[in-house]
């Protein structure tokens, strides 16, 4: 996970170039803040992989941009997606012997970063031109994580493949994403957005069968199923509103 905050990091920074000095404090306390959310997300997320597996924590971590979705709502088929999703939060939350909380803690942790993370890359992308917000923030965050890779690296002195996993985890799994999320935020509405996003913890269950053999019961994937349901019901009535502007 440092790896890839570290070479995320240096990607965007030398992308965007951000110039730092001319950044004002209406500019910096977003930039910080995100920072945060960049190391708090990417250290619960991966967190809550290593214990409960990628599908469930990938959808838990799904409930950030559902909840920034739901949150406005006002309308009668809006509470019905709510109550969907907070079933399927309960089927994949259940009491059960092997039912790991500390792990689905750290994933619903994830959640509200991400969350977070959707709400201050839209005030970064607004008050800062190109991609100088989301560079500065990566770099920042970067810094906040080099004690603790510097420590893990004397430990454990990473081989030559790893650090090739780690650049190639840190290019197409943050730096490409947090860019693309940082445009894509700027013009497409966010019910567009988070729609697309729908797919993510079905993707993210299926790649967790097939590449690592994390297989889920029936039960999971019908919490799944309706944290899912619930937001792309969600999004696309709002979508079909009449007279809605999408721009």
């Amino acid at each position: 996970m440092g790896h890839r905050q570290y070479v995320a990091a240096v990607v965007l920074c030398a992308v965007s170039r951000p110039r730092l000095r001319s950044f004002t404090w209406r500019q910096w306390w977003p930039v910080l803040c995100l920072a945060v959310v960049f190391g708090t997300l990417n250290l619960s997320l991966y967190s809550a992989i290593d214990r409960i597996g990628l599908g469930l924590a990938v959808t838990l971590e799904f409930l950030g941009p559902l909840t920034v979705a739901l949150a406005a709502a006002r309308r009668c088929v809006d509470a019905c997606c709510a109550v969907t999703a907070a079933a399927g939060v309960v089927i994949l939350m259940r009491p059960q012997p092997s039912a790991d909380y500390v792990g689905m803690g750290l994933g619903l942790l994830a959640a509200a970063c991400w969350a977070s993370y959707i709400l201050l890359n839209r005030t970064v992308g607004q008050r800062i031109p190109g991609a100088q917000g989301s560079a500065a923030a990566a770099g920042v965050s970067a810094l906040m994580f080099l004690p603790v890779g510097v420590v893990l690296g004397l430990r454990q002195p990473p081989t030559a493949e790893a650090v090739g996993c780690g650049v190639a985890a840190g290019v197409l799994s943050s730096a490409v994403p947090y860019l693309a999320d940082l445009f894509t935020l700027r013009t497409v509405p966010a019910e567009a957005f988070g729609l697309f996003m729908s797919v993510n913890p079905v993707l993210a269950a299926a790649v967790g069968l097939l590449g690592l053999g994390q297989g889920l019961g029936w039960a999971e994937w019908a919490g799944i199923g309706a944290i899912v349901l619930a937001n792309s019901a969600s999004m696309l009535v709002r979508r079909g509103r009449p007279g809605r502007r999408t721009r």
